[in-house]
């Protein structure tokens, strides 16, 4: 799949918004790429005391609802639009899904694609 067709569904979702005093929501949106084509999407909700959590693992939880758990493609943007590296956390999150999603190819920055086992080069998983 076309990775701009990732970004434009990201950015369709993209959008600040302040939620409560203690939340705010859609400074960063993400989309996943399944096997089937099937495109979901997600923002981030970011709280004051760090129970919020990033808009990959929002994307990611409506694919599981879905019944998905394969990703072929991920990208995450910023507020201007712009592809970003998912964080850590994501990496590890999306890694763990299924066994094969050390094959995702992430976007991390225009024009520039890794793999998540590029990303995780040292996965403890790998020793299980």
């Amino acid at each position: 799949m076309d990775f701009q067709l990732l970004i434009d569904a990201a950015k369709q979702k993209l959008g600040f918004r302040q939620l409560s005093q203690f939340a705010e929501a859609g400074s960063v949106a993400a989309a996943l790429a399944t096997a089937d084509g099937q495109i979901y999407t997600g923002i981030c909700i970011d709280t004051s005391c760090s129970m919020g959590f990033c808009a990959e693992q929002a994307a990611a939880a409506q694919m599981i609802t879905d019944g998905q758990q394969r990703v072929l493609q991920m990208v995450a943007i910023n507020s201007a639009g712009e592809p970003i590296p998912p964080c850590g956390r994501c990496h590890e999150f999306i890694s763990q899904l299924d066994p094969t999603n050390h094959n995702t190819q992430v976007m991390i920055a225009a024009g520039k694609i890794m793999t998540l086992e590029e990303l995780l080069p040292v996965d403890w998983k790998a020793s299980k």
